[in-house]
């Protein structure tokens, strides 16, 4: 792992591949390394979250039920916040930019609820929980305050994705 400087005389950790591969909690946390991106790492973890449902999906459709997501979303769900919680306290930050996993699992979420739907559906509900989760409205901002370790990183996309839903309710009802 490599350190740049960030204001004075403070070092932000700067994650790295071998940081990554050095423990399975660094692999999961940081989205197979979707969350090494130098640009917008959260963005390119939803992104991989994207495309491993739809591939995951329409490969195996009779695997791949909502059924089935939804037991893959509960247990990845625990299983971010041991691998967060982890690679938070590796990297001697909270909810460190690299740490994706959180978004993989929220959108999931999305996507299980918002498919079937055609790609500008699809690019709408990526869109939407983007800036939902970019923005952080009330209540998110204080959960991401106040909750903190693993949990805390899980529980803030968790409800960026309910946000998003939400919008798709209204948005189905106007």
């Amino acid at each position: 792992m490599t350190t740049i400087e960030s204001g004075q005389n403070a070092y932000v950790p700067k994650p790295n591949a071998r940081f990554m591969l050095s423990h399975p909690a660094h692999l999961i946390a940081q989205g197979f390394g979707s969350g090494l991106s130098p640009v917008m790492p959260g963005t390119v973890g939803t992104l991989l979250s994207w495309l491993s449902f739809n591939v995951l999906t329409s490969r195996w459709p009779d695997v791949f039920t909502p059924f089935a997501w939804s037991m893959i979303i509960i247990a990845g769900f625990l299983l971010g916040i041991w691998a967060c919680r982890k690679t938070s306290t590796d990297l001697g930050i909270e909810d460190h930019g690299s740490l994706v996993w959180d978004e993989i699992i929220a959108f999931w979420v999305v996507l299980v609820f918002v498919m079937p739907a055609d790609f500008k559906t699809q690019l709408w509900a990526f869109f939407w929980f983007r800036a939902i989760d970019m923005i952080k409205p009330m209540p998110i901002r204080q959960v991401e305050k106040r909750l903190k370790g693993g949990f805390g990183v899980m529980a803030d996309d968790i409800l960026a994705a309910f946000y998003t839903l939400l919008l798709f309710a209204i948005w189905e009802n106007l």
